[in-house]
Formats: structure tokens, C-alpha cells, sequence
């Protein structure tokens, strides 16, 4: 029996999906599998050599959390407008399907998303940071903003 959504009434563990969609764990997972992921340290290697570094996270985590400097901030739900060689919308660093991107958001979840899909417009080159903002800050490497404990920043 289906509903009126497509989907047969929800079970024990919620709705049954329909055949052949995937789950945000599979979705990740094949995200993933394409990318060669960046840990802090080697992100912010890349972003020293020329990477371009990409800020996705919402305007009000980077005001609790805190900042990389020269990250570029390009909100989620704009990334692929502002990236695409294409788009009229694109931001003038994005006119080349070279260019090496490196995004990040604050754990890392939501950036294999992000740069699976800048590859999918063509950067082969795209891949985000294992861990996010909050590993990098972990590293010990530059931020500003906000922090979670009473240390002083490092100049």
C-alpha cells in the first residue's frame, strides 16, 4: 500500500524509502569515495600553495565558531552558482575547471557534499578538509573569531 508521497506507512524504524533512493550515509559515502580528502594540516599546505579555500558554513556557525583567514565565504546553498565556469553568478576566481578548491564546514560532513558536487560541474580538482573548522582549530592552525575555551588566540 502506498500514500499519496509515494511512500508505504511508516514501520518500526520510519517510512520505507522508495526502491532505489539512497540514504544521507550512502550519499556521503559515494561523495567520499571520490574525493582525496585533505586533513587540516594538508589543507591549509594547499591553500598556502595556491588552493583555493572555501568557507560553506552559515554566516551564524562562523560567528560562534570562528574564521580562517583568506578563506573565501560562499554560503552552502550558493556554492554551485558561484563555482560553475558556466554561471553567469560565478565569482571571477572560479572561471577555470583547474583551479585546485578546498572546502570546508565544521565537521566535515557537509563539505564531501559540497566538493563532490563542485566536481560534478567539472573541478576534478575539488576536495574538503576530514574534520572541518573544528579539526583545523584542533590542529592549532590560524583562525579568528570565537572560541570554545578561555586560551588567548595566537597572533
Amino acid at each position: 500500500m502506498s500514500t499519496a508521497t509515494g511512500l508505504r506507512p511508516a514501520g518500526p524504524a520510519g517510512p520505507v524509502p522508495p526502491v532505489g533512493s539512497l540514504g544521507i550515509d550512502d550519499l556521503l559515502t559515494a561523495a567520499r569515495a571520490r574525493l582525496r580528502r585533505l586533513d587540516p594540516e594538508g589543507a591549509h599546505l594547499a591553500h598556502r600553495g595556491g588552493a583555493v579555500l572555501v568557507d560553506i558554513r552559515p554566516a551564524a556557525q562562523r560567528a560562534a565558531s570562528g574564521a580562517v583567514p583568506g578563506a573565501l565565504l560562499v554560503e552552502r546553498n550558493v556554492l554551485e552558482w558561484r563555482f560553475d565556469p558556466r554561471s553567469s553568478a560565478r565569482l571571477p576566481v572560479a572561471d577555470r575547471y583547474d583551479l585546485p578548491v578546498v572546502v570546508f564546514c565544521e565537521e566535515g560532513y557537509t563539505s564531501s557534499l559540497a566538493a563532490a558536487a563542485l566536481q560534478d560541474l567539472g573541478h576534478r580538482r575539488a576536495t574538503d578538509v576530514v574534520g572541518g573548522f573544528t579539526a583545523w582549530r584542533l590542529a592549532g592552525l590560524p583562525t579568528f573569531g570565537p572560541r570554545s575555551d578561555s586560551k588567548e588566540e595566537a597572533p
